[in-house]
């Protein structure tokens, strides 16, 4: 058990479907992703981000807020309560 504060992981991978310029969606998203607080590694075909629970609902609401004004998209995202500290 971790002696920290409980730390969730997710793991998030953004795909444009119809975008006039998807490498700029992604981009956006990225942009989001770095503007919160939290841990993140920047993947080939996702990202990971680890921290609060409640900032990771703010950030995947924001990101669909947000994109979902740019362009039509699917989001894969994956949650775990195993924060890799032990």
């Amino acid at each position: 058990m971790c002696s920290m504060a409980k730390i969730t992981s997710c793991e998030i991978a953004f795909v444009p479907i119809v975008s006039e310029d998807y490498i700029s969606s992604v981009d956006k998203v990225l942009d989001i992703i770095r503007s919160y607080d939290l841990e993140h590694n920047i993947g080939i075909m996702s990202t990971t981000v680890r921290g609060d629970i409640n900032k990771i609902h703010k950030l995947i609401f924001e990101i669909y807020d947000k994109m979902d004004q740019e362009c039509k998209f699917t989001m894969d995202i994956k949650l775990s309560n195993l924060c890799g500290c032990d």
